[in-house]
């Protein structure tokens, strides 16, 4: 799967319903096996198979039955995630913590 932002939706849709299909045809998985293993209707596992839409439960529970997580892996964010409440709180207590030196006037 190519990096490219400028694919569709639909186009992602069917890119991943393709490569669901693939997998499960390599695992010699016909679509009523796999949607048995996932937990999801035949019906859906085919819309997901055949790119017209679907919802994200149905296909992590596809990718779970193939033990395909590894695609779900990659989909997760890597390191530390960064809350940008929490880096204005910190910024703010930052803020706070300078001590401000005010300086006398000098007399005449």
């Amino acid at each position: 799967m190519e990096n490219d932002v400028s694919r569709s939706t639909e186009e992602w849709e069917i890119t991943l319903g393709a490569q669901v299909r693939r997998l499960r045809q390599r695992r010699s998985l016909t679509q009523r096996e796999l949607s048995h293993r996932a937990n999801v209707s035949l019906s859906s596992l085919q819309a997901l198979e055949t790119g017209r839409g679907s919802n994200v439960a149905t296909l992590i529970r596809a990718v779970r039955a193939l033990e395909q997580t590894i695609w779900l892996d990659a989909l997760s964010p890597k390191g530390p995630l960064i809350s940008p409440m929490q880096e204005l709180r910190n910024a703010q207590l930052a803020e706070q913590s300078v001590v401000k030196r005010v300086r006398k006037k000098k007399q005449s």
